[in-house]
């Protein structure tokens, strides 16, 4: 091992640059595999507290990233009797309507009702919890309750006013109204942080809203009650009493019905867009492959490109005794320690592309990346790399392993 330290020593510039290529080829291949785990089984396998989504009719992959996950836009609008018909059906346990369509500099406006904070739960037996101070939104004022992340971002605390925007666009219009903030809800690490919940009447008569939930336009008056048949929401999120109700609902509502969608189950519509954009990983992976095959073709030309200037040393390792295993086995030592001094600086790689995916990921879905989880990956591709580099080893402990003796040790002048 000492030879090994001298060598490293002698060709510190090679090996210090050898070892950093290694530590980036590692980093990137447990940051490509672990963080590619991670967001799939958080967006399809993470407890989202719903079983399903009704919603209009149409794609079941769109209806859930905009009522689950608030990335995309609407499909449309379904009539406030489909949320009721839901609202009693015995093989529902919970039913809350969604209506979107506005924003605040950039951030969602849900208008939902209190339910959403009394009976919901988005992680088992953990509710939406109100910050000291704060309370929860009176379904008949205007008042709003804040996501974490929307409150930190926008400094939006209890007691501040703010004017929607019609729009999901922070240059939208802003309405007449304006709302004051009641309640400032606690992280939750799940894309519930990145909106402002307010009163689904709150939504209905947003100035400039219409309702057609009977097909003709109808503009709510203040004072006067709006008919349900002309109320609409844009989704239903759904609780069922039991794993059979999902299936049976989804045959009567996407197979015999023709006037909504329901997206059920949820991480199953969430593994059909991994599945279309799954070419992306495959890249990254060969991407990730082919820097790896560079490195190790970076620690076979270091220690091969030495092997001239070393053939004395070994002549005379051999005249003192040194067996030929010996010798090269002492290369491949050299190499194995590059690969895996590599390996450990590949760690912090790792660690700051994570800490960037984890702040990108956050701002992007509200989905929160868990910094400590252990990925098999952590643990195979530091052990390939290593093994690799012995490998890569092998080819200049060859060359040891012939070293003429006599010719080696002959004058140099």
């Amino acid at each position: 091992m000492a030879m090994v330290l001298r060598s490293l020593r002698q060709h510190a510039l090679s090996s210090v640059v050898t070892i950093i290529s290694v530590g980036l080829a590692t980093g990137l291949t447990m940051s490509v595999f672990a963080i590619n785990h991670q967001t799939y089984n958080a967006f399809t396998g993470g407890e989202v507290g719903f079983d399903a989504v009704l919603g209009a009719r149409g794609s079941q992959l769109q209806l859930v990233l905009n009522t689950v996950f608030h990335l995309e836009t609407s499909p449309g609008n379904i009539p406030w009797s489909m949320y009721t018909d839901m609202a009693t059906h015995p093989r529902v346990a919970l039913a809350v309507p969604f209506a979107v369509g506005d924003s605040y500099r950039g951030y969602r406006i849900v208008g939902t009702s209190r339910e959403m904070f009394t009976k919901f739960r988005y992680r088992s037996g953990q509710g939406f919890i109100v910050q000291p101070g704060g309370r929860v939104f009176e379904p008949d004022r205007h008042e709003a309750v804040v996501g974490n992340y929307v409150a930190r971002k926008l400094g939006l605390a209890t007691g501040a006013t703010f004017k929607p925007t019609h729009g999901s666009s922070e240059g939208g219009e802003a309405h007449a109204e304006e709302y004051t903030v009641v309640g400032v809800m606690e992280q939750t690490n799940s894309p519930s942080d990145r909106v402002i919940w307010i009163p689904i009447e709150g939504v209905y008569r947003m100035s400039g809203h219409v309702l057609r939930g009977t097909g003709k336009e109808y503009r709510p008056q203040a004072g006067i009650p709006i008919p349900d048949e002309d109320r609409e929401v844009s989704a239903v999120m759904l609780k069922f009493t039991t794993p059979q109700a999902g299936f049976t609902l989804s045959t009567q509502i996407n197979r015999q019905g023709k006037a909504a969608t329901l997206a059920w189950p949820i991480g199953r519509v969430m593994a059909e867009l991994f599945a279309r954009i799954g070419w992306v990983t495959r890249i990254l992976s060969m991407v990730a492959y082919l820097v790896v095959v560079v490195a190790v073709a970076s620690v076979l030309a270091s220690i091969y490109n030495t092997m001239n200037e070393r053939r004395r040393e070994f002549a005379i390792l051999r005249a003192l005794g040194a067996r030929r295993v010996t010798v090269s086995g002492v290369i491949v030592l050299e190499a194995t320690t590059i690969t895996a001094l590599g390996a450990m600086v590949g760690f912090l790689v790792y660690g700051a592309i994570l800490a960037a995916a984890i702040v990108a990921v956050r701002e992007q879905t509200g989905v929160v990346l868990d910094a400590f989880r252990w990925d098999p990956a952590l643990g195979l591709a530091p052990a390939g790399m290593i093994a690799a580099g012995a490998l890569a080893g092998m080819a200049p402990a060859f060359k040891a392993y012939r070293t003429d003796v006599a010719a080696n040790l002959s004058p140099l002048s």
